[in-house]
C-alpha cells in the first residue's frame, strides 16, 4: 500500500515515524533542524494522517513497520535512519529488527515495558473523548487556557504548539481510522530490546515530564539512554533542538562505524 509522506532536504535517509493518534505534522518542529543534514522523510503510518488504514481489528507495530519498509523501497532506499514517538518508536525498532534501519532514535518508546499491557479498562478510551470535542476544537486551541487544558496531557509547554497546529492535532487524533487496531496491537505485545539484539546504535529518549510513558526500570542492554529535561510525551514540541541534535548524534554514530 502507499502510505502519505514528505521529503526534503538531501544526505543519508532518515525516517520520521508519529506516535498513536498522530500524524507526520508532529515532527514540524525539528524539520528544519534536520533537513541540513539527511533527506527527512516523514511518514503517516497506516490508518492515521493521510493514509488508509490497515484491514483487521489488531495491527501490529510490525505491520506498520513493514509499511514503512516497503516505502523505502519504493524510494530507493534499502535502509535508512529511524527515529519515532511513542508507538512510531517501537515502529522504528521494528525496522531494525527487520534489518533496514542504519540508526534507531526512540522519543519517548511504547513497548519496552515489563509485560504485556493487555486490554484497556472499560470506559471511554482517549480517542472517544477526543471526538466528543471534535465540534468545538478549533475554539478549544485557539483560546490559550483551553489548549493548555487539552494538551497538558502530552506536552510539558502546551504554549509552544501554535493554534493552527493544535487544532491539527487533535483532528488528526480524533479521526484515525487506525486507532483502535493499532492501539489493540500496541496492547497485546511488548518488544524485547535486549532479545532483538540490534546491530545499529540505539539512543532511547524519555521526557523528565512524560506520563504517558515511562522509562523501563533497567536500561535496555546496548542502547544510549537519555533524560530530556523540561519535556513532555510530545517532545519534539517541547524542546526541539534536544530531539534533533540526539537524532543526529545517533545517525553520526552509525556513519562512523
Amino acid at each position: 500500500m502507499s502510505i502519505g509522506h514528505s521529503r526534503a532536504g538531501e544526505g543519508p535517509p532518515l525516517v520520521l515515524i508519529h506516535g498513536l493518534g498522530g500524524s507526520r505534522g508532529d515532527w514540524d518542529p525539528v524539520l528544519g533542524l534536520l533537513e541540513a543534514h539527511h533527506e527527512v522523510i516523514a511518514v503517516d503510518l497506516p490508518g492515521f494522517g493521510s493514509s488508509p488504514a490497515l484491514r483487521g481489528e489488531l495491527v501490529t507495530p510490525a505491520q506498520l513497520a513493514a509499511a514503512v519498509t516497503a516505502l523505502l523501497d519504493d524510494l530507493g532506499h534499502e535502509s535508512a535512519h529511524t527515529a519515532g514517538n511513542s508507538l512510531g518508536a517501537w515502529v522504528a525498532l521494528e525496522v531494525a529488527a527487520a534489518g533496514c534501519a542504519l540508526s534507531v532514535t526512540g522519543v519517548c518508546s511504547a513497548g519496552l515495558w515489563s509485560k504485556v499491557l493487555g486490554e484497556r479498562p472499560a470506559g471511554l478510551n482517549p480517542q472517544a473523548l477526543a471526538r466528543l470535542a471534535r465540534p468545538i476544537l478549533p475554539v478549544l486551541a485557539r483560546t490559550p487556557a483551553l489548549r493548555q487544558a487539552a494538551l497538558r496531557g502530552i506536552m510539558a509547554h502546551p504554549e509552544r504548539m501554535p493554534a493552527d497546529a493544535a487544532v491539527r492535532t487533535l483532528r488528526s487524533y480524533a479521526s484515525a481510522a487506525g486507532y483502535a487496531a493499532a492501539n489493540n496491537g500496541m496492547r497485546a505485545a511488548r518488544f524485547d530490546l535486549d532479545a532483538a539484539a540490534l546491530d545499529v546504535p540505539v539512543t532511547l529518549l524519555w521526557g523528565e515530564d512524560d506520563y504517558v510513558v515511562r522509562p523501563p526500570r533497567r536500561a535496555p542492554q546496548g542502547a544510549r539512554t537519555v533524560m530530556l529535561p523540561d519535556c513532555g510525551h510530545l517532545a519534539m514540541w517541547d524542546q526541539p533542538e534536544l530531539v534533533a541534535e540526539a537524532i543526529l548524534q545517533t545517525s553520526s554514530a552509525a556513519l562512523a562505524r
